[in-house]
């Protein structure tokens, strides 16, 4: 189980993902489930994957030192192309 700490919006002082209409637990079941993560920039990862609800979402987080937490910066759905380019990637690594 990851535990995720939250950048929080300075101008609203909630966390920076309700301004892309995600949540805390959706964030949580792409994070502890079996998804798709890539490498970021500036050391940061993108972990790509279902909620249990079914939505795709994407969450850029950065590693903390305590190998069972992360920072979370932003999560967004994807939709659309993204989602399909984003299947189509997962897709073609599998079949190495």
């Amino acid at each position: 189980m990851i535990y995720a700490r939250f950048y929080i919006d300075p101008e609203t002082g909630y966390p920076h993902i309700y301004g892309h209409g995600v949540s805390e637990w959706e964030v949580e079941d792409v994070l502890n489930g079996d998804n798709e993560v890539r490498r970021g920039s500036g050391g940061a990862r993108i972990a790509t994957g279902q909620t249990r609800d079914g939505r795709y979402v994407s969450v850029v987080y950065k590693p903390d030192a305590n190998a069972d937490s992360v920072f979370v910066i932003t999560a967004y759905p994807l939709m659309g192309r993204k989602r399909r380019a984003s299947h189509r990637r997962r897709m073609r690594r599998r079949n190495r």
